[in-house]
């Protein structure tokens, strides 16, 4: 590991000890690129404020410049220095989920750049909780906005060695903070309109929301997948998180015997692409891994468990890479409280490619 990240002319900081997180603070501080890790993903921090350091990180992602960044900050302070308005629901959920992972949409004020917001006029702003996140954006006393640190459409790194993946000789340095918790992107909630609005589902859930705000909306582009809506926050409008490997996800279109049919289902395209010599992964829970006919069952989590599927979904993705895979069939995780954040991650790395049975 060490021997590659020299090669690809990156610095991975062991531990990030506090030299490491200095040494990252300077970099972002002259207009530089650091990776580094969240409660989340890892991110791909710039000076927000500033247009040409904005402009590294969609260039070294590739990433559309109508896809706005999210905004990083150390304290609520922050908000109020870019926020043009703050209302009162907005302070009722910083007070709730700060720091922690959830993104809020406020309108802007002018000192942040249309580079950052993708043109917009609002601002999306989230205080991780990740101990290195927050002493980095405290060093640097600077705003870090902070996409996720892979190339644009690739699944979302988990751990450093991910962003050493994309990011080959593209940045200035990686803080490794090692593996990170959650691995889904925090929620969006857009307190811009006459109700708030969830733009992205993640970690922090609708009824999370809903017990501290009251009523909250899902946004029509999550509900209809609209391809002609400009996005107000990132993986509204783009494909995210997609292994090279064509992804096909099975799920049940009634109950019953909906597991015995999607794993049916799942060893009869396995058995087809197999004997045409291609090679094929199944994405699956532990409880039916036993079950698939492949050579390559990689088990993501455990069906009751949103959680430990959340953390393993894109190092699993990754993985089919790893593996040369040319198909991958996965199964659906709809269950528990983070179904709906883990379906929308998953969907989109499938190119919305769906088989019910």
């Amino acid at each position: 590991m060490e021997d590659n990240l020299e090669r690809i002319n990156t610095i991975v900081a062991d531990g990030c000890r506090r030299e490491a997180i200095l040494q990252a603070a300077g970099i972002l501080r002259t207009g530089g690129l650091v990776a580094f890790p969240t409660e989340t993903v890892y991110g791909l921090g710039a000076d927000a404020l500033s247009k040409k350091a904005a402009g590294k990180i969609y260039s070294a992602k590739g990433r559309p410049s109508d896809n706005p960044l999210i905004v990083h900050v150390a304290d609520v302070k922050a908000v109020y220095e870019l926020a043009e308005y703050v209302p009162d629901k907005a302070e009722m959920l910083m007070e709730a989920f700060w720091p922690g992972p959830l993104t809020i949409i406020l309108p802007k004020k002018e000192v942040v750049p249309d580079e950052t917001t993708g043109g917009l006029n609002t601002v999306a702003l989230r205080m991780p909780s990740h101990p290195v996140a927050l002493d980095m954006i405290k060093a640097s006393g600077l705003y870090i906005a902070a996409p996720s640190a892979n190339t644009s459409g690739r699944p979302s790194p988990t751990e450093a060695a991910h962003v050493a993946e994309d990011m080959n000789g593209k940045i200035d340095m990686i803080l490794d903070g090692g593996a990170v918790g959650i691995g889904i992107e925090s929620t969006i909630v857009d307190l811009t309109g006459a109700c708030p609005t969830i733009l992205r589902p993640g970690f922090i859930t609708k009824q999370m929301l809903e017990n501290i705000i009251g009523f909250v909306e899902i946004d029509v582009a999550l509900k209809e997948n609209e391809s002609n809506i400009r996005p107000k926050a990132p993986g509204m409008k783009y494909t995210h998180y997609a292994p090279k490997g064509e992804m096909t996800i099975v799920e049940a279109s009634n109950t019953g015997d909906m597991n015995l049919r999607i794993v049916e289902k799942i060893n009869e395209l396995v058995s087809e692409k197999m004997k045409a010599g291609c090679n094929v992964a199944v994405i699956a829970t532990s409880e039916n891994a036993d079950l698939y006919k492949c050579q390559n069952v990689l088990v993501v989590g455990e069906r009751t468990s949103g959680e430990t599927i959340a953390a393993k979904l894109y190092g699993t993705l990754r993985k089919c890479d790893d593996l040369s895979v040319d198909y991958i069939y996965s199964e659906a995780f709809h269950t528990g409280e983070l179904g709906s954040a883990i379906m929308n991650r998953l969907l989109k790395a499938a190119g919305h490619r769906v088989i019910k049975v």
